[in-house]
């Protein structure tokens, strides 16, 4: 059945509620969207647990249909493909940008009662996708696939990945790659660039339609607040602070933190040159086009802060009539940051360190292994976890003279707390993980897949990386450190 636009949509309905309010902004939020013919779908992985608990019964589905669908040749019902305005400062210079390669089918109503986006990401070109072919291949859309639920795994916040199927035409980047079109589900894409997109244009109206709809959907709590504008601001400052801190907690390094993959719900969004540190170095950066090192691991609080001040720009209208006391609000907020940060971060390392009091010198403590860490280039994931148990003074760190003086005062930091050692190894290996998505095992999966259609490198990676915290027998491998890890680069695929 083909709906006004001339897309075909589903007559058997799987399970989706679609509740479409962000198609019911001006029209200036968005452009109608058709996701583009391709000619050979199939479906390359689907996130079975993910669609339960979305409520989808996709099994109900042919293998074909199923591709279809999520290829974007078969619509949902009730689905309204628009593609999302929106701007971005990129690597620190503004554009007005706008989905480009990526098509919001609509916002479906979970069963608990939750709105998610629904988007394909890769579905071709848009009214914002300038030069750009709107396509995505393979490599990148499982990778974004793989890291959003191993982060997810982790209780990190972020966006989810429910499909990635294969077109069966190629797209061209450096050479000839593999098409794919990812569907990702999200609290939603509203980012600190979809401001700027009406702060550019000097639409002060649109920005408060903006401003609302985000409160309405992602901070009901200040809807009523007398200065709710100001509440909002400090609310997501709040919850960026708390995401960054998580990042850091478990090396992870996002690659690209423009703007416009910013998100206002404070979930981690748009994975593209994105990776996790092995080797403890403040300064890594993987990503092959930060060449300067802006979004390198230590610089990712401070970027975080930049950006909640471009976040704060945009909302100077509604912070006060006068725009200097509009300044003055938006500064005080931005000046809580450092802190909100360093709040968040210490709790986590206490954590990861057997400590459930504070103590005047913990931040001194951590502070020291993690020096300890840089100098000796020791592996931060591996570090923590064998701090987890007395595998640390048993194996090869209880050679280092200077990682034994810190063991020791460690030992007499925890002894303070008086905790049995079996409790306190259980506590921090609930927050330690044994297994991260290591750099190398995600490339021998991806090349796997796109060079030999060979999916089960990548199924065996998920299922490790689906329980993080969890000790096993068959662990080793992934593990492992890299024997060349500093060489290593991302792209972001576009």
């Amino acid at each position: 059945m083909a709906d006004e636009t001339g897309l075909v949509t589903a007559d058997d309905n799987v399970g989706w509620q679609f509740d479409n309010t962000y198609s019911k902004l001006p029209n200036v939020f968005f452009a109608p969207a058709k996701p583009a013919t391709v000619r050979a779908p199939r479906l390359a992985i689907l996130n079975h647990r993910l669609a339960d608990e979305l409520g989808l019964d996709v099994g109900r589905l042919s293998a074909e249909t199923v591709a279809a669908l999520f290829a974007g040749q078969i619509l949902p019902s009730g689905s309204q493909p628009i593609a999302q305005a929106y701007a971005g400062h990129q690597f620190g210079n503004f554009t007005m940008l706008g989905d480009g390669r990526a098509i919001l089918l609509g916002e479906h109503r979970t069963p608990t009662g939750r709105l998610v986006d629904i988007q394909l990401k890769g579905a071709g070109q848009t009214h914002f996708s300038r030069r750009g072919d709107g396509r995505a291949a393979l490599g990148p859309m499982l990778r974004e696939y793989l890291i959003s639920e191993a982060m997810f795994a982790l209780g990190i916040p972020t966006t989810r990945s429910l499909a990635v199927v294969t077109t069966g035409e190629p797209v061209y980047r450096e050479s000839s790659l593999p098409g794919a079109i990812l569907t990702r589900v999200a609290a939603s894409h509203i980012r600190v660039g979809t401001f700027e997109y009406f702060a550019a244009r000097h639409d002060e109206a649109n920005l408060r339609v903006l401003a609302d709809y985000a409160i309405n959907r992602h901070y009901p709590e200040v809807v009523d607040a007398p200065n709710r504008y100001l509440e909002f601001f400090q609310a997501v400052v709040d919850r960026q602070a708390s995401l960054i801190a998580r990042w850091q907690l478990v090396g992870f390094i996002h690659g690209v933190m423009n703007t416009d993959n910013m998100a206002i719900s404070g979930e981690t969004i748009d994975y593209g040159p994105c990776a996790f540190m092995n080797a403890y170095r403040v300064d890594t950066v993987f990503s092959s086009i930060d060449r300067t090192g802006r979004y390198a691991y230590g610089n990712q609080p401070a970027i975080a802060q930049w950006n909640q001040a471009r976040f704060a720009e945009t909302l100077l209208p509604m912070l006060d009539s006068d725009q200097e006391k509009a300044v003055q609000i938006g500064l005080e907020v931005l000046g809580q940051y450092p802190a909100l940060f360093e709040q968040y971060w210490l709790s986590g390392m206490r954590e990861k360190l057997g400590m459930q009091s504070a103590e005047a010198g913990d931040l001194e403590l951590v502070q020291s292994l993690l020096a300890w860490m840089q100098k000796s280039h020791a592996d931060f994931t591996n570090t923590f976890r064998a701090l987890s148990s007395d595998d640390a003074m048993s194996g090869e760190l209880s050679g280092d003279p200077d990682f034994a003086a810190w063991h020791s005062q460690w030992q007499q930091r925890l002894g303070r707390e008086g905790r049995p050692i079996t409790l306190l190894y259980a506590s921090m290996r609930a927050v330690n993980p044994a297994v991260i998505p290591r750099n190398h095992k995600v490339e021998e999966a991806l090349a796997a897949a796109e060079d030999r259609d060979d999916l089960s490198v990548l199924h065996r990676l998920l299922e490790v990386l689906a329980t993080p915290y969890q000790a096993g027998p068959n662990l080793t491998p992934y593990q492992e450190i890299p024997p060349d890890d500093c060489s290593y680069r991302t792209f972001c695929g576009t």
